[in-house]
């Protein structure tokens, strides 16, 4: 666990931070936020075919889901957005006023709804039934697969090529050999193939949600768990974004539609006008991807449950408008770290964030990941000419070619009956005669 506190302490000491305590918070200038935050605690997403503790009963809620622990989390922390954000938000629940956002996955609508149960508490006429302090809030999803902006796994050919890519840089190579052994070992022992720093991640959390639930991790893991897979398993949380072109085709969508809502709240053209509040329920990787794009994940950590990333739009007394990047690692502490983005001032100012973000957003993502390429990263077209070239022209290109053919193919019909007709006509046809009797 060192590794992941030296991490955590990076950001808190590395030369970007300021901490508030959330009774002392001065948010009079406060004009918009948006919340991103980590689900509660969970059970194991699958285990390995050689774990002892596989056996499903052992885990009543089934695998990768919300546990009671988790529901706590996100209530606890839903309070805390309360007395952060009291005197800013409504006390009560308005669908103008914020808006909530989950990926399609459980235990995230399930922490969205734990932390509104925190944060929106019905009071006066919101209370619906005597003893129930709870009511329902919307929560808005999309399927993962056509979900670009917070799950992030709508299919994007340009992103599956540049994460291969990325996978051949040397460090990332000198990294997968230096831990082969390890692989080896885990391989062997786990019955399951474990061949790179994702795969020993995925056993790490799996070994780490066991010993939480106080089970005795086998005799064969004490050599390696959790000092060996420890610094693995965090850096394998920089991969999804680990250079400039993974950053703007996997959390592209997510800022752009954060400095949207800001430019449009400057203006006075957010809609609706009351609005205040975006809240995002995802997932650790969420968190990593952010604060890699941001360029606040050095050294690496695994985000804890209920971490959160705080992203505000405050204006100044003087109306001019600034962004606020702060970071909360859980909920046991009440302090939020203000973070400084590289290359701007703590309070970074709205159109120095936008020019500093704007080359990490997609004009058109659609278009962006549709790239497709060949091993030496020249687009080939449908002719065969090095060009690069998006999918849907590739399609409409096929569908002019079909309809060429499809066009020769008639006018060939339409002659061949024409001549055949013809020779029906002349004196030369002859018919079969019969020589059978009437």
């Amino acid at each position: 666990m060192d590794y992941l506190w030296r991490g955590i302490l990076s950001i808190i000491f590395v030369g970007f931070i300021h901490v508030y305590c959330v009774a002392e918070n001065d948010l009079s200038s406060l004009e918009l936020v948006h919340i991103v935050f980590r689900h509660g605690d969970r059970t194991p997403v699958e285990a390995y075919p050689n774990d002892p503790y596989k056996n499903s009963s052992l885990w009543p809620v089934g695998w990768g889901q919300l546990t009671n622990e988790g529901k706590r989390q996100h209530y606890a922390l839903g309070q805390f957005f309360r007395r952060r954000y009291g005197k800013f938000l409504s006390p009560l629940y308005s669908k103008d006023e914020v808006h909530v956002r989950s990926t399609d996955v459980d235990r995230t609508l399930m922490s969205a709804e734990s932390n509104l149960a925190g944060l929106y508490p019905p009071q006066g006429n919101q209370i619906w039934e005597e003893g129930i302090t709870w009511q329902p809030i919307p929560i808005h999803t999309l399927p993962e697969s056509l979900d670009q902006i917070l799950a992030g796994k709508k299919p994007c050919p340009r992103y599956e090529y540049e994460f291969k890519k990325s996978k051949e840089l040397p460090e990332i190579k000198m990294l997968n050999e230096e831990s082969k052994e390890l692989y080896k070992y885990l391989t062997e022992k786990t019955g399951k193939l474990v061949h790179d720093i994702e795969s020993v991640e995925f056993l790490y959390n799996t070994l780490t949600i066991e010993e939480r639930f106080n089970f005795t991790l086998p005799e064969w893991t004490k050599g390696v768990y959790p000092d060996k897979m420890e610094y693995l398993a965090a850096f394998s949380f920089t991969l999804p974004t680990y250079t400039k072109e993974l950053q703007r085709l996997k959390m592209g969508p997510l800022i752009s539609e954060m400095m949207d809502h800001f430019i449009k709240k400057k203006d006075g053209t957010l809609s609706p006008s009351q609005r205040k509040l975006f809240m995002y329920s995802a997932h650790d990787t969420t968190i990593a991807n952010l604060l890699m794009t941001f360029g606040l994940f050095n050294p690496p950590f695994s985000p804890p449950y209920t971490s959160t990333i705080l992203l505000e739009l405050h204006r100044s007394s003087s109306d001019n408008y600034y962004v606020s990047l702060l970071y909360k690692n859980g909920t046991k502490a009440e302090e939020v770290i203000e973070l400084t983005i590289p290359g701007c001032v703590q309070h970074c100012p709205l159109d120095h964030f936008v020019e500093i973000m704007s080359p990490l957003v997609p004009v058109d993502w659609k278009r962006e990941c549709s790239m497709r390429y060949d091993d030496d990263d020249s687009a080939i077209n449908a002719f065969g000419i090095a060009a690069p070239i998006p999918l849907h022209d590739v399609a409409i290109i096929t569908v002019i070619t079909s309809a060429a053919t499809a066009l020769l193919l008639a006018v060939s019909l339409i002659i061949f009956l024409v001549y055949w007709c013809k020779r029906r006509d002349s004196p030369h046809w002859y018919y079969k005669l019969s020589t059978e009797g009437p």
